[in-house]
């Protein structure tokens, strides 16, 4: 079973961005999701971003994260 978790690119430097997981900051490669920018949200798996997902959805999947104490 895989679990990928949403986060939000603060910065982007060739293919890594830094990312903001529940309030802790990551690299990411961005590889997978070339169209990523800044501000957006991404599903974060094993360290690479493989989806680029609504603000709204993502934002929702954190706060149901938030309610089973996972973040």
């Amino acid at each position: 079973m895989c679990l990928a978790v949403p986060a939000l690119i603060k910065s982007i430097e060739g293919n890594q961005a830094e990312v903001d997981m529940a309030g802790t900051s990551y690299k990411a490669s961005i590889t997978l999701t070339p169209g990523a920018r800044v501000g957006d949200y991404v599903l974060l798996h094993t360290g690479y971003a493989i989806q680029i997902v609504d603000q709204k959805e993502a934002q929702e999947t954190i706060r149901m994260f938030q309610e089973m104490g996972m973040v």
